[in-house]
């Protein structure tokens, strides 16, 4: 097994953005507080210990909810080792997140979740009377289950047909022996197909609702890395954020300071998220609505559950479960809770925690360092052989593909296709007709000019119809290199946001989250392609 990496500029799907954070461009600078570098961690690790070194009870409170969630999970030995270690002062966690998408989702969940336990151990290595834990949030207080209801087989869409309201982790798993039985159809009998379904069928029909269900199978997954699994949907959790919920209530804090960032936000860029005047939700049974504030009266959309100042107060501080943070809250709360020192995400993740640094800093919370998750592409050793034999550098899967067909025209034809020479010539030799045009009448010159025009746009015409002429010779080469881009790029997307692990677990079985653990470095700001082994 090999692997080779490339750019993230060169692999051109990643935003503007993304790839100027990885190159440190000064003018991201003040929208986060430290890259991640491994020798920074040692100002990061010293500034959390500062901050939880007065809420030891918030890791206690951490630790015994954790304990009450893995209740009952078996063979969780590193992980419940890994939430007993939360309680010493000098252990830190280094945290993804990921919504509730079914059976994963695409591949990248593989991705976030490697790069959070190699990190924790390169750390380890680096500061070794410290220790690191890997954690995966889930996201249980989603609510668009239209985006989770799904994954891709093998191109095929494997769906769960519900109708759905409220937070995703509370949904019953009422359904999906349907969809077992859809997904068996297309996965075979072999022994891996067979390991599949028993995965599937332990998390999805031996348990009660989607978070469950889904820390069953990121445990069976990574479990013995001792990965951390944390549904923020929790009283006790919901209890530590009060102060900052109780502060989103009454001063809009999180409004005011985002909209302030957005101000002074690079044009070159996108603003990810714009906040609300309250970012939070009101959570309960299968309502997850907005409140809003309405005449001194605090109202949820959609609904007819209203609060009076005092009334709202109280509820937060008997009832907290029922606040739900949305894109703006969700990271504080998470940081809160949790001693983090760096949060994993993909590119659109990260550009929005950017937008959040002054915010933090208005809830004295220290802002975590932010690392792009590894990408990277999964391609068998057969196809690698094909990118040999058809004389593709594999920088150049990544081409559009009318990009990949003119590139590969041009490299095979016989016949030079690029007609820049002759261009050249031809406007040498107008050169000097634009003196003789200067020694008489304007109208002579506009002649020159407009026959000068007509033939570069008659040579671009004929360089066009060689092309094609040789499109078409080149035919069958061309295709193969079609087909192959295509088997790589699904949907001319990456790989890793179309395909569900399950592709290539058929393939590979357990041995493929080695292979991935294995060749991918969460430090290392590059794109990776990895060549699996039979």
């Amino acid at each position: 097994m090999t692997s080779r990496k490339l750019s993230y500029k060169s692999a051109q799907y990643f935003s503007s953005l993304m790839e100027d954070y990885l190159v440190e461009k000064d003018k991201l600078k003040p929208f986060y507080h430290r890259f991640p570098k491994l020798e920074l961690f040692k100002a990061q690790i010293e500034e959390k210990q500062a901050e939880f070194s007065s809420k030891k009870t918030s890791r206690e409170i951490l630790v015994t909810s954790l304990l009450e969630q893995y209740n009952g999970l078996e063979d969780s030995k590193r992980s419940l080792s890994n939430i007993k270690l939360l309680n010493d002062s000098k252990t830190f966690t280094i945290t993804t997140g990921h919504q509730l998408n079914l059976f994963t989702g695409p591949l990248y969940f593989l991705y976030k979740i490697v790069s959070v336990i190699n990190l924790c151990k390169q750390l380890k290595v680096v500061y070794p009377s410290y220790n690191f834990v890997p954690v995966y949030w889930m996201a249980t207080e989603d609510h668009d289950f239209e985006e989770i209801k799904y994954f891709n087989y093998h191109g095929k869409k494997i769906v769960w047909n519900r109708e759905a309201t409220g937070g995703v982790g509370r949904l019953l798993n009422d359904g999906l022996e349907q969809v077992l039985e859809v997904f068996k159809e297309e996965l075979g009998t072999s022994d891996n197909a067979g390991e599949i379904i028993t995965i599937f069928k332990a998390a999805y029909l031996k348990h009660d609702n989607l978070a469950q269900a889904t820390r069953y199978l990121a445990h069976q997954l990574f479990g013995k890395e001792g990965l951390v699994i944390i549904d923020g949907d929790d009283s006790s959790l919901k209890s530590l954020a009060i102060p900052h919920f109780k502060d989103e209530l009454l001063y809009q804090t999180s409004f005011y300071k985002v909209n302030e960032t957005i101000e002074n936000w690079p044009a070159a860029y996108k603003v990810q998220v714009t906040p609300r005047e309250i970012n939070l939700f009101y959570l309960k049974d299968d309502l997850r609505e907005r409140i809003v504030l309405e005449n001194d009266i605090y109202k949820v959309v959609d609904s007819d559950i209203s609060f009076t100042k005092n009334e709202i107060l109280i509820e937060l501080q008997n009832h907290p479960e029922r606040f739900s943070p949305n894109v703006i809250m969700r990271p504080l709360y998470q940081e809160v809770i949790l001693p983090n020192l760096c949060y994993i995400g993909g590119g659109g993740e990260m550009a929005y925690w950017l937008e959040l640094k002054e915010y933090f800093n208005s809830q004295n919370v220290t802002f975590p360092m932010l690392l792009m998750r590894n990408s990277a592409l999964l391609m068998t050793r057969k196809q690698k052989d094909k990118v040999e034999k058809l004389s593709l550098e594999l920088k150049d899967l990544f081409l559009k593909d009318f990009e990949l067909d003119e590139k590969l025209t041009k490299q095979l034809s016989e016949i030079e296709i690029d007609f820049s020479t002759q261009k050249e010539h031809l406007h040498k030799q107008f050169k000097e007709l634009y003196k003789i045009a200067l020694q008489t009448e304007a109208s002579f010159q506009g002649a020159v000019a407009a026959q000068e025009h007509k033939q570069i746009k008659g040579l671009e015409h004929l360089e066009k119809r060689l092309l094609k002429a040789q499109k078409r010779k080149l035919k069958d080469f061309l295709n193969r290199a079609s087909d192959l881009q295509k088997e790589l790029f699904p949907n001319s997307s990456l790989q890793e946001r179309q395909e569900n692990f399950s592709s290539f677990y058929l393939e590979y079985g357990s041995n493929l989250i080695e292979h991935i653990k294995e060749n991918l470095d969460p430090l290392d700001m590059n794109f990776t392609i990895i060549v699996l082994d039979t």
